[in-house]
């Protein structure tokens, strides 16, 4: 992968998330929950969890790797 695939795609993926998450904390009906909204929480939550995992296993490969 090239190496500007390395830093623009945890940072997607946290855009997303923080989209998602800031769509929903947006929205009128933000006390009572519904299907849809879990599923987009958990969505922000899974971009979050890949977002940070590559940022982990970036941080631990060799520097000539």
């Amino acid at each position: 992968m090239a190496r500007g695939g390395r830093f623009l795609m945890p940072i997607i993926l946290i855009a997303a998330g923080v989209i998602g998450i800031a769509d929903l904390v947006e929205r009128p009906r933000y006390q009572t929950y519904h299907t849809v909204d879990i599923v987009q929480l958990v969505a922000s939550g899974m971009c979050f969890g890949v977002a940070l995992a590559r940022l982990l296993a970036r941080s631990r490969k060799p520097p000539g790797a």
